[in-house]
Protein backbone atom coordinates (compact mmCIF):
# COMPACT_ATOMS: atom_id res chain seq x y z
CA UNK A 1 0.00 0.00 0.00
CA UNK A 2 1.13 3.18 -1.03
CA UNK A 3 2.43 5.85 1.95
CA UNK A 4 0.20 8.69 1.95
CA UNK A 5 2.71 12.01 2.64
CA UNK A 6 0.98 14.89 4.55
CA UNK A 7 1.57 18.26 3.65
CA UNK A 8 2.55 21.11 5.40
CA UNK A 9 -0.31 23.92 5.35
CA UNK A 10 -0.12 26.49 3.33
CA UNK A 11 -0.39 29.70 5.36
CA UNK A 12 -2.82 32.26 4.84
CA UNK A 13 -1.93 35.57 2.90
CA UNK A 14 -3.65 38.81 1.53
CA UNK A 15 -3.68 39.99 -1.94
CA UNK A 16 -0.32 41.91 -1.28
CA UNK A 17 1.24 38.21 0.36
CA UNK A 18 0.92 39.65 3.99
CA UNK A 19 -0.04 36.64 6.47
CA UNK A 20 -3.92 36.87 7.55
CA UNK A 21 -3.12 36.94 10.89
CA UNK A 22 -0.76 39.66 11.03
CA UNK A 23 -3.09 42.05 8.78
CA UNK A 24 -6.23 41.42 10.57
CA UNK A 25 -4.03 42.50 14.06
CA UNK A 26 -2.65 45.40 12.23
CA UNK A 27 -6.23 46.05 11.49
CA UNK A 28 -8.26 45.95 14.71
CA UNK A 29 -5.05 47.79 15.88
CA UNK A 30 -5.95 51.13 13.88
CA UNK A 31 -10.03 50.70 15.26
CA UNK A 32 -8.88 50.66 18.18
CA UNK A 33 -6.81 53.51 17.91
CA UNK A 34 -9.63 55.16 15.75
CA UNK A 35 -12.46 54.61 18.18
CA UNK A 36 -9.60 56.00 21.17
CA UNK A 37 -9.50 58.48 18.90
CA UNK A 38 -13.61 59.82 18.90
CA UNK A 39 -13.40 59.57 22.76
CA UNK A 40 -10.30 61.57 23.57
CA UNK A 41 -12.41 64.74 23.59
CA UNK A 42 -14.74 63.09 25.91
CA UNK A 43 -12.25 62.30 28.94
CA UNK A 44 -10.68 65.85 28.23
CA UNK A 45 -13.71 66.97 29.08
CA UNK A 46 -14.14 64.63 32.00
CA UNK A 47 -10.76 65.30 33.44
CA UNK A 48 -11.15 68.99 33.29
CA UNK A 49 -14.64 69.18 34.59
CA UNK A 50 -15.53 66.18 36.80
CA UNK A 51 -11.76 64.85 37.71
CA UNK A 52 -9.53 67.63 38.19
CA UNK A 53 -12.11 69.68 40.64
CA UNK A 54 -12.30 66.61 42.64
CA UNK A 55 -8.62 66.34 42.65
CA UNK A 56 -8.05 70.02 43.64
CA UNK A 57 -10.88 69.58 46.13
CA UNK A 58 -8.89 66.39 48.23
CA UNK A 59 -5.80 68.62 47.61
CA UNK A 60 -6.79 71.56 48.86
CA UNK A 61 -8.09 69.94 52.45
CA UNK A 62 -4.62 68.54 53.53
CA UNK A 63 -2.61 71.65 51.59
CA UNK A 64 -2.21 74.20 54.51
CA UNK A 65 0.65 76.50 53.73
CA UNK A 66 -0.71 80.24 54.89
CA UNK A 67 0.72 80.25 58.13
CA UNK A 68 3.97 78.49 56.89
CA UNK A 69 4.65 81.33 54.10
CA UNK A 70 3.14 84.46 56.34
CA UNK A 71 5.00 83.06 59.75
CA UNK A 72 8.16 81.61 58.40
CA UNK A 73 10.60 83.19 61.18
CA UNK A 74 8.13 82.15 63.74
CA UNK A 75 7.63 78.41 62.54
CA UNK A 76 11.41 77.81 62.23
CA UNK A 77 11.57 79.41 65.93
CA UNK A 78 9.05 76.90 66.84
CA UNK A 79 10.67 73.85 65.77
CA UNK A 80 13.08 73.01 68.74
CA UNK A 81 10.16 74.22 70.96
CA UNK A 82 9.05 71.27 73.10
CA UNK A 83 5.28 72.32 73.91
CA UNK A 84 5.40 72.38 77.93
CA UNK A 85 5.95 76.03 79.07
CA UNK A 86 5.64 79.14 76.59
CA UNK A 87 8.51 79.39 74.39
CA UNK A 88 11.23 82.07 75.52
CA UNK A 89 12.22 85.81 73.95
CA UNK A 90 13.69 84.57 70.69
CA UNK A 91 10.29 82.92 69.53
CA UNK A 92 8.34 86.44 70.28
CA UNK A 93 11.04 88.04 68.23
CA UNK A 94 10.40 85.87 65.63
CA UNK A 95 6.71 86.47 65.76
CA UNK A 96 7.16 89.97 66.41
CA UNK A 97 9.42 90.39 63.09
CA UNK A 98 6.51 88.41 61.41
CA UNK A 99 4.28 90.81 62.70
CA UNK A 100 5.52 93.93 61.52
CA UNK A 101 6.06 92.39 58.05
CA UNK A 102 2.31 91.46 58.16
CA UNK A 103 1.53 94.95 59.19
CA UNK A 104 3.27 96.22 56.44
CA UNK A 105 2.04 94.29 52.95
CA UNK A 106 -1.53 93.62 55.16
CA UNK A 107 -1.64 90.25 55.35
CA UNK A 108 -1.57 89.37 58.87
CA UNK A 109 -5.57 89.42 58.66
CA UNK A 110 -4.95 86.46 56.80
CA UNK A 111 -2.97 84.74 59.17
CA UNK A 112 -5.65 85.81 62.44
CA UNK A 113 -8.86 84.23 60.20
CA UNK A 114 -6.81 81.04 59.60
CA UNK A 115 -5.75 80.80 63.25
CA UNK A 116 -9.16 81.71 64.63
CA UNK A 117 -10.14 78.80 62.85
CA UNK A 118 -8.27 76.61 65.34
CA UNK A 119 -8.96 78.64 68.26
CA UNK A 120 -11.87 80.74 68.58
CA UNK A 121 -11.02 84.80 69.48
CA UNK A 122 -7.41 84.19 68.65
CA UNK A 123 -8.16 86.81 65.50
CA UNK A 124 -9.00 89.89 67.57
CA UNK A 125 -5.56 88.72 69.88
CA UNK A 126 -3.24 88.63 66.59
CA UNK A 127 -4.56 91.91 65.37
CA UNK A 128 -4.59 94.05 68.23
CA UNK A 129 -1.22 92.70 69.09
CA UNK A 130 0.58 93.52 66.08
CA UNK A 131 -0.59 97.07 66.07
CA UNK A 132 0.78 97.28 69.24
CA UNK A 133 4.35 95.51 68.27
CA UNK A 134 4.15 97.47 65.58
CA UNK A 135 5.10 100.97 67.58
CA UNK A 136 8.12 98.90 68.64
CA UNK A 137 11.84 99.61 67.31
CA UNK A 138 13.44 96.68 69.77
CA UNK A 139 12.65 94.27 72.39
CA UNK A 140 12.63 92.51 74.92
CA UNK A 141 9.23 91.57 73.02
CA UNK A 142 7.99 88.69 75.49
CA UNK A 143 6.74 91.42 78.13
CA UNK A 144 5.07 93.33 75.37
CA UNK A 145 3.09 90.43 74.24
CA UNK A 146 2.22 88.94 77.26
CA UNK A 147 1.32 93.04 78.56
CA UNK A 148 -0.88 92.69 75.24
CA UNK A 149 -3.09 89.58 75.91
CA UNK A 150 -3.09 87.10 77.96
CA UNK A 151 -3.50 84.73 75.30
CA UNK A 152 0.11 84.75 74.93
CA UNK A 153 0.78 83.06 77.98
CA UNK A 154 -0.67 80.34 76.88
CA UNK A 155 0.16 77.30 75.95
CA UNK A 156 -2.76 76.68 73.62
CA UNK A 157 -2.08 79.50 71.60
CA UNK A 158 1.61 78.65 70.81
CA UNK A 159 0.88 74.89 70.05
CA UNK A 160 -1.65 75.91 67.77
CA UNK A 161 0.61 78.25 65.44
CA UNK A 162 3.19 75.04 65.67
CA UNK A 163 0.28 72.62 64.63
CA UNK A 164 -0.45 74.68 61.23
CA UNK A 165 3.66 75.27 61.05
CA UNK A 166 3.44 72.01 58.45
CA UNK A 167 1.85 72.82 54.76
CA UNK A 168 0.01 69.41 54.86
CA UNK A 169 -1.65 68.77 57.40
CA UNK A 170 -4.79 66.74 58.58
CA UNK A 171 -6.08 69.81 60.94
CA UNK A 172 -9.59 70.55 58.65
CA UNK A 173 -10.28 66.52 58.67
CA UNK A 174 -10.35 66.13 62.47
CA UNK A 175 -12.58 69.80 62.20
CA UNK A 176 -14.81 67.56 60.18
CA UNK A 177 -15.98 64.94 62.66
CA UNK A 178 -15.62 67.30 65.45
CA UNK A 179 -12.32 66.33 66.12
CA UNK A 180 -8.81 68.52 67.22
CA UNK A 181 -5.91 68.11 68.98
CA UNK A 182 -5.23 69.20 71.67
CA UNK A 183 -1.73 71.46 73.78
CA UNK A 184 0.12 67.92 73.75
CA UNK A 185 -0.59 66.53 70.32
CA UNK A 186 -3.41 64.30 71.37
CA UNK A 187 -6.65 63.75 69.06
CA UNK A 188 -9.49 64.57 71.56
CA UNK A 189 -13.21 65.77 70.91
CA UNK A 190 -14.36 69.13 70.28
CA UNK A 191 -16.13 71.07 73.58
CA UNK A 192 -19.57 70.08 73.26
CA UNK A 193 -20.97 73.04 72.16
CA UNK A 194 -18.96 72.79 68.91
CA UNK A 195 -19.83 69.59 67.78
CA UNK A 196 -21.54 70.14 64.61
CA UNK A 197 -20.90 68.26 61.58
CA UNK A 198 -21.32 64.63 63.17
CA UNK A 199 -24.53 65.04 63.97
CA UNK A 200 -24.72 67.07 60.38
CA UNK A 201 -23.87 63.71 58.64
CA UNK A 202 -26.39 61.78 60.30
CA UNK A 203 -29.34 63.89 59.75
CA UNK A 204 -27.75 64.11 56.12
CA UNK A 205 -28.09 60.15 55.73
CA UNK A 206 -30.89 59.73 57.95
CA UNK A 207 -32.97 61.91 55.21
CA UNK A 208 -31.64 60.57 52.33
CA UNK A 209 -32.31 57.01 53.32
CA UNK A 210 -35.94 58.95 54.02
CA UNK A 211 -35.95 59.97 51.27
CA UNK A 212 -34.74 57.55 48.95
CA UNK A 213 -37.86 54.80 50.88
CA UNK A 214 -40.65 57.65 50.12
CA UNK A 215 -39.41 57.65 46.41
CA UNK A 216 -39.54 53.80 46.38
CA UNK A 217 -42.64 53.49 47.46
CA UNK A 218 -44.64 56.26 45.58
CA UNK A 219 -42.57 55.16 42.63
CA UNK A 220 -42.80 51.52 42.37
CA UNK A 221 -47.02 51.90 42.16
CA UNK A 222 -46.71 54.71 39.12
CA UNK A 223 -43.71 52.51 37.55
CA UNK A 224 -46.10 49.26 37.62
CA UNK A 225 -49.33 50.96 36.32
CA UNK A 226 -47.10 53.00 32.81
CA UNK A 227 -45.66 49.17 32.30
CA UNK A 228 -49.45 47.71 32.33
CA UNK A 229 -51.44 49.77 30.94
CA UNK A 230 -51.97 50.37 27.01
CA UNK A 231 -49.52 52.71 25.26
CA UNK A 232 -51.79 55.19 24.98
CA UNK A 233 -52.47 55.82 28.52
CA UNK A 234 -49.31 55.04 30.12
CA UNK A 235 -47.80 57.57 27.10
CA UNK A 236 -49.93 60.40 28.76
CA UNK A 237 -49.24 59.57 32.27
CA UNK A 238 -45.17 59.53 31.18
CA UNK A 239 -45.62 63.10 29.67
CA UNK A 240 -47.03 63.77 33.44
CA UNK A 241 -44.18 62.23 35.61
CA UNK A 242 -41.46 63.97 33.04
CA UNK A 243 -43.04 67.38 33.53
CA UNK A 244 -41.08 68.52 36.38
CA UNK A 245 -37.97 68.06 34.52
CA UNK A 246 -39.24 70.86 32.24
CA UNK A 247 -39.81 73.59 35.30
CA UNK A 248 -37.03 74.75 37.28
CA UNK A 249 -35.69 73.79 39.91
CA UNK A 250 -36.03 76.58 41.91
CA UNK A 251 -39.72 77.08 40.47
CA UNK A 252 -40.94 73.63 42.06
CA UNK A 253 -39.33 74.39 45.17
CA UNK A 254 -40.41 77.79 46.14
CA UNK A 255 -43.89 76.37 45.04
CA UNK A 256 -43.76 74.27 47.95
CA UNK A 257 -42.94 76.49 50.35
CA UNK A 258 -46.41 78.47 49.05
CA UNK A 259 -48.22 74.85 49.56
CA UNK A 260 -46.59 73.90 53.15
CA UNK A 261 -46.44 76.93 54.60
CA UNK A 262 -48.45 78.06 57.62
CA UNK A 263 -51.03 80.37 55.93
CA UNK A 264 -50.50 78.13 53.02
CA UNK A 265 -52.69 75.69 50.60
CA UNK A 266 -52.21 72.56 52.45
CA UNK A 267 -53.00 74.00 56.15
CA UNK A 268 -55.94 76.23 54.58
CA UNK A 269 -57.36 72.92 53.05
CA UNK A 270 -57.41 71.10 56.09
CA UNK A 271 -58.78 73.61 58.09
CA UNK A 272 -61.31 74.17 55.51
CA UNK A 273 -62.24 70.33 56.01
CA UNK A 274 -62.03 70.30 59.67
CA UNK A 275 -59.14 67.83 60.42
CA UNK A 276 -57.51 71.23 61.84
CA UNK A 277 -58.51 74.03 63.91
CA UNK A 278 -57.22 77.63 63.01
CA UNK A 279 -54.93 77.82 65.86
CA UNK A 280 -53.94 73.89 65.12
CA UNK A 281 -52.06 74.76 61.44
CA UNK A 282 -49.07 72.12 60.66
CA UNK A 283 -45.85 73.20 60.82
CA UNK A 284 -44.55 71.63 57.50
CA UNK A 285 -42.15 74.39 56.45
CA UNK A 286 -38.38 75.16 57.74
CA UNK A 287 -37.91 71.69 59.24
CA UNK A 288 -36.93 68.21 58.06
CA UNK A 289 -40.45 67.49 57.03
CA UNK A 290 -40.74 70.08 54.71
CA UNK A 291 -37.57 68.96 53.26
CA UNK A 292 -38.57 65.23 52.97
CA UNK A 293 -41.53 66.31 50.72
CA UNK A 294 -40.17 68.88 48.63
CA UNK A 295 -36.62 66.59 47.83
CA UNK A 296 -39.23 63.68 47.34
CA UNK A 297 -41.43 65.48 45.05
CA UNK A 298 -38.68 66.65 42.96
CA UNK A 299 -36.41 63.32 42.67
CA UNK A 300 -39.25 61.07 42.46
CA UNK A 301 -39.00 60.87 38.46
CA UNK A 302 -35.18 59.48 38.84
CA UNK A 303 -37.06 56.45 40.58
CA UNK A 304 -39.39 55.94 38.20
CA UNK A 305 -37.54 56.10 35.14
CA UNK A 306 -35.30 53.32 35.43
CA UNK A 307 -37.79 51.04 37.49
CA UNK A 308 -40.54 51.49 34.57
CA UNK A 309 -37.87 50.71 31.78
CA UNK A 310 -36.90 47.55 33.84
CA UNK A 311 -40.84 46.80 34.38
CA UNK A 312 -41.16 47.47 30.85
CA UNK A 313 -39.61 44.25 30.04
CA UNK A 314 -41.45 41.72 32.10
CA UNK A 315 -43.52 39.54 30.49
CA UNK A 316 -47.17 39.58 31.56
CA UNK A 317 -47.14 35.81 30.83
CA UNK A 318 -45.21 35.49 34.18
CA UNK A 319 -48.24 36.35 36.63
CA UNK A 320 -50.52 34.66 34.10
CA UNK A 321 -48.51 31.57 34.22
CA UNK A 322 -47.60 31.11 38.36
CA UNK A 323 -51.60 31.82 38.74
CA UNK A 324 -52.55 28.77 36.58
CA UNK A 325 -50.14 27.16 38.98
CA UNK A 326 -51.98 28.04 41.55
CA UNK A 327 -50.51 30.99 42.97
CA UNK A 328 -52.68 33.96 44.32
CA UNK A 329 -52.44 37.21 42.80
CA UNK A 330 -50.78 38.52 45.48
CA UNK A 331 -48.29 35.84 45.78
CA UNK A 332 -47.40 35.60 41.99
CA UNK A 333 -46.50 39.52 42.01
CA UNK A 334 -44.42 39.16 45.58
CA UNK A 335 -42.66 35.55 44.22
CA UNK A 336 -42.61 36.30 39.98
CA UNK A 337 -42.99 39.77 39.42
CA UNK A 338 -41.51 41.93 42.18
CA UNK A 339 -37.91 39.75 41.95
CA UNK A 340 -37.39 41.01 38.47
CA UNK A 341 -37.39 44.62 38.82
CA UNK A 342 -35.09 44.67 41.63
CA UNK A 343 -32.43 46.11 38.93
CA UNK A 344 -34.78 48.92 38.24
CA UNK A 345 -35.04 48.68 41.98
CA UNK A 346 -31.27 49.09 42.93
CA UNK A 347 -30.77 51.49 40.28
CA UNK A 348 -33.53 53.80 40.83
CA UNK A 349 -32.54 53.81 44.56
CA UNK A 350 -28.97 54.15 44.40
CA UNK A 351 -29.38 57.18 41.68
CA UNK A 352 -31.89 59.16 44.22
CA UNK A 353 -29.78 58.23 47.36
CA UNK A 354 -26.65 59.84 45.35
CA UNK A 355 -28.52 63.16 44.34
CA UNK A 356 -30.36 63.15 47.50
CA UNK A 357 -27.03 63.05 49.89
CA UNK A 358 -25.59 65.86 48.24
CA UNK A 359 -28.96 67.83 47.84
CA UNK A 360 -27.95 71.79 48.28
CA UNK A 361 -30.72 74.19 47.09
CA UNK A 362 -34.18 72.34 47.96
CA UNK A 363 -32.77 72.24 52.10
CA UNK A 364 -31.19 75.75 51.89
CA UNK A 365 -34.93 77.01 50.91
CA UNK A 366 -37.38 74.82 52.67
CA UNK A 367 -34.95 72.86 55.27
CA UNK A 368 -34.96 75.77 57.75
CA UNK A 369 -32.70 75.01 61.12
CA UNK A 370 -33.38 71.47 61.11
CA UNK A 371 -33.78 70.75 57.67
CA UNK A 372 -30.02 71.28 56.70
CA UNK A 373 -27.61 69.05 55.13
CA UNK A 374 -24.13 68.83 55.00
CA UNK A 375 -24.77 70.31 51.40
CA UNK A 376 -25.22 73.44 52.97
CA UNK A 377 -22.43 73.55 55.41
CA UNK A 378 -19.97 73.35 52.67
CA UNK A 379 -21.56 75.77 51.06
CA UNK A 380 -21.40 78.41 53.89
CA UNK A 381 -17.36 77.44 54.15
CA UNK A 382 -16.97 78.46 50.66
CA UNK A 383 -19.20 81.61 50.62
CA UNK A 384 -19.47 83.07 54.25
CA UNK A 385 -16.43 82.24 56.04
CA UNK A 386 -14.58 81.34 53.53
CA UNK A 387 -12.84 78.82 55.28
CA UNK A 388 -12.04 76.71 52.04
CA UNK A 389 -9.81 73.81 53.72
CA UNK A 390 -12.61 73.23 55.63
CA UNK A 391 -15.41 72.66 53.02
CA UNK A 392 -13.11 70.74 50.91
CA UNK A 393 -12.46 68.29 53.81
CA UNK A 394 -16.31 67.84 54.41
CA UNK A 395 -16.80 67.28 51.00
CA UNK A 396 -13.66 64.94 50.88
CA UNK A 397 -15.77 62.92 53.53
CA UNK A 398 -19.05 62.97 51.67
CA UNK A 399 -17.35 61.52 48.60
CA UNK A 400 -15.63 58.75 50.51
CA UNK A 401 -18.98 58.36 52.60
CA UNK A 402 -20.88 57.92 49.12
CA UNK A 403 -18.14 55.52 47.64
CA UNK A 404 -17.81 53.45 50.73
CA UNK A 405 -21.74 52.61 50.21
CA UNK A 406 -21.19 52.23 46.65
CA UNK A 407 -18.46 49.34 47.25
CA UNK A 408 -21.08 47.65 49.96
CA UNK A 409 -23.79 47.63 47.07
CA UNK A 410 -21.82 46.25 45.10
CA UNK A 411 -20.88 43.52 47.20
CA UNK A 412 -23.95 42.77 48.67
CA UNK A 413 -26.23 43.06 45.20
CA UNK A 414 -23.62 43.59 42.64
CA UNK A 415 -23.61 46.60 40.21
CA UNK A 416 -23.87 44.56 37.37
CA UNK A 417 -27.51 44.16 38.31
CA UNK A 418 -27.91 47.57 37.99
CA UNK A 419 -30.50 48.41 35.05
CA UNK A 420 -31.26 52.03 33.92
CA UNK A 421 -33.04 51.04 30.76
Amino acid sequence: MAESTLQPPVALTTADGQPLKTSLARVERRARIRAFALVVPLLIFLCITFLFPIGQMLFRSIHDPLVVDLLPNTIAALKDWDGTDIPGEPVFAALAEDMKKGREDRSIGKVATRLNFEQSGVRSVITRTARRVAKLEEGPYKEAFLDANKAWGEVETWATIKRLGNRFNTVQYLASVDRRFDTEGNVVMQPEDRQIYVPIFGRTLWMSLLVTACCLLLGFPISYMLATQPLRISNLLMIMVLLPFWTSLLVRTTSWIVILQSEGVLNDILVWTGIVGEDGRVQLIYNQTGTVIAMTQILLPFMVLPLYSVMKTISPSYMRAAQSLGAPRFQAFWKVYAPNTLPGVGAGSLLVFILAIGYYITPALVGGRTGQMISNFIAHHMQSSLNWGLAAALGGILLIGVLLLYWLYNKLVGVERLSLG
